[in-house]
Parts: C-alpha cells; structure tokens; sequence
C-alpha cells in the first residue's frame, strides 16, 4: 500500500492529481495529519474491509491525543447529503487505486483549496464511502478550541477565496448529478388573509433565568412605523429555574399587552415544537422574527427592519405584499456582555440571489436572526427537533420561494458556558452533523425529482 500526506482538507487539485500519478500499489492511504500512530493490525483491518465491500474509499473511528490525554473521536456514516465540505473522514482514508485514478481523471475544474473537496464529491456520487466503526489509530488533535468557537469558520471573513472556490465545486457537482436549481424559478406565496398584527417576535426558552429578561426587554423596546404593529411571544418549555417567574413579572409591567407568554405541556417539544405553537397561535403576526432567549437585538429598529424587507423592493413599497418566503440578518458575536468576539460580524454573504439555495447544501446553517412569512411557514413547519429545526425549515424554502438578506447588523449572538453549542462533546457534535447531514439527503432526493 501507498501512503501519502495532505496538509488537511483545503488543498489544491493539483496535489491530489500528484498523489493519483505518484501511486502504484492496488490501495493507497492519504494522510491528512502527520503523526499517525496505528492500533495494532489498524492498517490491515481497513484494507481487508475495503477489500471485503468493494467500496471506493473507507475510513475509520479514532483516538484523539491532546497532550497526555487521550479520547475516542468517532466518526459518523456517509451518505448523499454529505455535502458539507468539512466533513469528517479522520485523519486517515484507504482509497482502491484503481478507482482512486479514475476519479481524478474526471477532475476536470482547477481548484486551488477545493481539490479534494472536488475528489470525494465525485467518488461518492460514483461509489461507497465506508465507515468503519472500529478505533484504529491515534491522531495529534491540533485545534483545541472549543466545538463552539470552531462553528463559523466556514464565515469567517479571512476564509472569503477558500469559501468561493468550494461554492464554485459543489455547484458543479448539484449540476453533473441534476440537482441544480436554476435561479430566479420560484413559485407564488400563498395569499395573507387577515392577521392581527405586522410582526411577531418569537421567544422559545428553558431555563433561561439568567438572560430571558434581557431578550424580554430587547423585544419590548422595538419600535415600528404606523400602521404596522407587533407582539412578542415567549414559549416556555417547562423551566424550572425561576424563568417562568421572571417571565410573569416582565408581563405584569406590559401596559400595552404586547407580551403573550405560552407554557408548554408535559409532552415533547424542543425549540421546533415551540415554535409551532406560537406560529399557528391566532394571534400571531403576519411575520414572524427569531429572537433566541439567550440573544438580543442589535438596536430598537431590528423588527421594522425586517418588515421593510418583507415589503420593499429597491426602496418602493409593495403596498403590503410579501416578497420572501423567509429573510434572515447579520447578527454580531459577543459575550454575554456584549463585547464584540470573534470573527466579529457574521454576514453570510456566500449567500447569493443567483446560488444562495445551491449553496445551502454545501453549509451546516443559513445565518441568524431568522424571519418567516407565516402563511408559508404554516403549511411547512418546523420538524419537532432542539438542532436544526430552523435549517431544516430553511433548505425547504429555497427550494421554491425565494429568501431575503439583511447585510447590516441587527442582532447581538451571545455566546456564553450555557448555549447549547458552546461545547459540545464528539457523540453531540457527530449527532447534530448526522441529523444536517439528513436533512440535506432529503432534501437533495426532493430536488433530484
């Protein structure tokens, strides 16, 4: 068998073509790490699967090494929806020569950081990509940074020529399997009808004593232009911190009843349940805008902005008529006290009018805050989930109607010890990968018919 290191997943087409020249033997190992330590028998145990499978590629669970401490990292299954181009094969993948030179020969686009991005999009529109749930090596883990401050690398801005020439290869690839949707075809909304108020903020929480107020607050304080008006609801999931408490307290001071506080029952609901319930709530808006209950807005002007938006096109008014299925903002990471982190500001402007619903496979979200026309929402809803109920909602949008951008900042995302992402472990994070990366397989069969 071959072996041959690759500096990680970034990396140019050219590289990969040398590695396809350059190997002879009928397997051939490609390396993304150095300092790859085997488990006794690992390298034979992945040949004899891919031998055993006849797959193209396979790839194996590890032990992460972080000085003297040592932990298992899984890795998770392959399958269509695998879009994502940080997927997680581990350090180590065996690939059938064979098949291996044949699939670069194929590589017909010059990437500079998208080749083997390009490579296995390829091979597993062709072949399978085995997983094997055995420990068989160790690995050096480089980045210790926690799960939540390594969740928007894909938008940090200094990543902008890495981020262009992966859009520009999943493009490619939705165009040669025929999943590729043309811009610019999208279908009619649904009619409005009557709604008692423009907009309504959403607030799904649990135990969230410490910052409800402040989303609370944040929300009240919004102002909008006569004749639009708005609510607030809160959707409380049984909190048993003291949150339904302050809650109460927050509406016993509403002089103008904008506060609606829904409790929820015993049963199961997560942050889609919740939302549910507020949007099919009679009275709830015409619009419907996230607000998260450990979050705030940017300033008092985030609600009418997002209306605007709704119902203006190049500065005219639409007299009333909707123009997006959903509009999502640029929201600004901070602390808990709302001092700036980084990267700073997120502003997802990978997102475009032309391939901003192609691209949406390739990445793990679409932005934040979110906002929905709820005549629409209603007839989709959100699946009864507590991670990615709002992509989930947002891949089935731009697939027929189309999706607004705000570009400003509008909203401040608290990061602190409590969000649910801040830190997750390796079977949460693999978790919430496996259930994006479902989403997207549906959603590809969907646009596959």
């Amino acid at each position: 068998m071959d072996t041959f290191f690759l500096p990680g997943r970034v990396c140019s087409t050219q590289a990969i073509r040398e590695i396809a020249e350059k190997a002879h033997s009928p397997y051939t190992f490609i390396c993304l790490k150095p300092d790859i330590e085997w488990v006794y028998l690992g390298q034979e145990r992945m040949a004899q699967v891919l031998e055993q499978t006849g797959a193209a590629m396979v790839y194996a669970d590890h032990f992460a090494k972080t000085g003297d401490k040592v932990v298992e990292a899984p890795v998770i299954d392959y399958q269509a929806g695998a879009l994502r181009d940080d997927f997680d094969f581990g350090s180590v993948m065996l690939w059938r020569t064979e098949f291996l030179k044949q699939t670069v020969a194929q590589m017909d686009c010059e990437y500079r950081f998208a080749g083997f991005y390009d490579l296995r999009l390829r091979a597993g529109g062709q072949a399978d990509l085995v997983h094997i749930p055995e420990f068989l090596y160790y690995e050096v883990e480089t980045d210790n940074r926690k799960s939540g401050e390594k969740l928007f690398d894909y938008v940090d801005p200094r990543n902008r020529e890495v981020q262009i020439d992966m859009e520009a290869c999943v493009t490619a690839h939705l165009k040669r399997i025929g999943a590729w949707l043309a811009p610019g075809d999208y279908r009619p909304l649904p009619e409005a009808g009557d709604f008692p108020v423009t907009a309504s903020v959403i607030i799904p929480c649990k135990n969230r004593a410490r910052t409800i107020a402040d989303a609370i607050h944040s929300a009240l304080t919004q102002t909008v232009r006569a004749p639009y008006s708005f609510n607030v609801f809160v959707v409380d999931d049984n909190s048993t911190d003291g949150t339904a408490e302050i809650i109460a307290e927050l509406q016993s001071h509403d002089t103008e009843n904008r506060l609606i506080y829904i409790a929820q029952d015993k049963s199961w609901h997560a942050i889609g349940g919740n939302w549910n319930v507020a949007v099919h709530d009679p009275r709830c808006g015409k619009y419907a805008i996230q607000l998260d209950s450990d979050d705030t807005y940017f300033d008092q002007t985030t609600v009418q902005r997002f209306i605007d938006k709704f119902e203006m096109e190049n500065g005219s008014c639409q007299n009333d008529k909707c123009l997006y299925g959903m509009v999502i903002g640029t929201y600004r990471m901070t602390d808990i006290d709302g001092n700036t982190l980084p990267p700073g500001v997120i502003d997802h402007r990978e997102w475009t009018e032309e391939n901003g619903r192609n691209n949406a496979l390739r990445i793990n979200g679409l932005g934040a805050p979110r906002a929905f026309y709820v005549p629409l929402l209603r007839t989709i809803n959100f699946p009864t989930t507590k991670y990615g109920e709002d992509y989930a909602v947002g891949l089935r949008i731009c697939r027929e109607w189309r999706i607004g951008r705000i570009y400003d900042v509008v909203y401040n995302c608290r990061r602190w010890e409590d969000n649910s992402d801040a830190n997750c472990d390796i079977p949460a994070m693999n978790r919430n990968n496996w259930y994006k990366d479902r989403l997207r397989t549906w959603e590809l069969l969907a646009r596959l018919k």
